[in-house]
């Protein structure tokens, strides 16, 4: 069974669901008085739901495995009242995936022994060492050019280096594992001579990669695959205590582009990541982000839709990552080449963080950077990089 936090005001705005909301709450409701939830399970899982609540809107979901419940929110603490998160039961996992979503910015996450609260946003800065990425691709390819650009980051303050040497853009040619360890080995040993304290993340779907990135320094392991391309690679996170990403992916970098669908795309997206967190958790995995994957096996409506409901995967209790950056999705939407980008990147970056995207994947970490502070500087005006201006 799966419960997931729902976005009212974006269901607000959808014909379906608007017209049942208003019949059953009246007409003065408002989307801040209401929660939501999809519910995912067997015909013996939805009955349950139907009985087990008399005052809530229940409304069957596309999905004929899925119902949608709503409850106005100052009654929801009391429907939950004295239940335990770790009940395995319906309520159990309705009040885990609630605590998650309303207590999401109060929890933090730990990479290498360091806490970083999600209270704010970080920046991971794109470290691509090959020569085909769709954006910087061949830049970087010298591994002194690399290193040099890791370091450069990391005295410009981001808080993560996604180091890979294999492309992932749509229709990208797979690379042997010799030669993408012959790329990405040498830059991290490399940034991480002269800059030790640097935070590396490897980007590999291999688990050899992986083993030997994380050999050398590397803390987080990044994989396109959310751990389901290479069988060892749980194993080898673990046994290197490494945080790590699950990313959904539909099909592969040669094959996800080709014609994607989904009958509910944040549901399957969701489920799939969900499925992965216990499967990781088995191996002992417990520092866990996770992405939606825009980009990867997406409609240009499954990123933009992606992005406005991003919160609801607040649920799932983990910070979310997102990655971005120069993307087809924005290129085609607005009919702008790669290199003009920057903007409707920062954007969309934005927009991501105000719905609780708590690591930032980019290629321009300085305008990042700069809107990072921006933050800071609404969050706390008495600063004193402010007050003393």
């Amino acid at each position: 069974m799966q419960i997931r936090p729902l976005n009212i005001e974006y269901l607000f705005n959808n014909e379906r669901f608007i017209n049942d909301i208003f019949s059953y709450f009246g007409k003065g409701v408002n989307p801040c008085d209401v929660s939501g939830f999809n519910i995912n399970g067997n015909l013996e899982t939805l009955n349950e739901v139907k009985t087990t609540f008399n005052n809530v809107l229940v409304i069957p979901a596309e999905n004929q495995n899925s119902v949608n419940i709503f409850i106005r929110k100052n009654e929801l603490p009391k429907l939950l009242t004295g239940k335990n998160q770790a009940d395995s039961g319906f309520l159990g996992k309705l009040e885990n995936a609630y605590r998650n979503y309303v207590e999401y910015e109060s929890k933090s996450f730990t990479v290498a022994g360091k806490v970083y609260p999600m209270n704010t946003f970080y920046v991971m800065g794109i470290l691509n060492v090959t020569p085909d990425s769709f954006s910087d691709g061949g830049m970087f390819y010298n591994t002194g050019d690399a290193v040099r650009h890791g370091i450069e980051m990391y005295d410009a303050g981001v808080d993560f280096i996604d180091v890979g040497g294999e492309s992932t853009r749509p229709g990208a040619e797979k690379v042997e594992t010799g030669e993408e360890i012959r790329r990405v080995i040498p830059v991290i040993e490399g940034i991480l001579s002269s800059r030790p304290e640097a935070v590396i993340s490897i980007d590999t779907t291999k688990a050899k990669v992986a083993d030997l990135a994380l050999d050398v320094g590397a803390k987080i392991v990044n994989d396109i695959s959310g751990l389901s391309f290479d069988g060892r690679m749980a194993e080898v996170a673990a046994k290197h205590d490494a945080s790590v990403v699950l990313m959904h992916i539909k099909g592969t970098p040669q094959t996800m582009q080709l014609n994607p669908y989904y009958d509910d795309a944040i549901g399957e997206i969701y489920e799939f990541i969900e499925r992965q967190i216990n499967y990781a958790k088995s191996y002992g995995i417990n520092n866990i982000m996770v992405d939606p994957g825009i980009g990867f096996g997406k409609r240009i409506k499954d990123n933009y839709e992606i992005l406005a409901r991003l919160d609801e995967f607040k649920g799932l209790g983990m910070p979310i990552l997102i990655g971005l950056s120069r993307k087809s999705f924005i290129g085609k939407a607005l009919d702008i080449p790669v290199e003009n980008r920057d903007f409707a990147t920062l954007v969309s970056e934005q927009i991501a963080v105000s719905k609780g995207a708590v690591i930032v994947r980019t290629h321009n970490y300085k305008k990042l950077l700069e809107a990072k502070k921006i933050n800071s500087f609404v969050k706390n005006p008495n600063s004193a990089e402010v007050a003393n201006v």
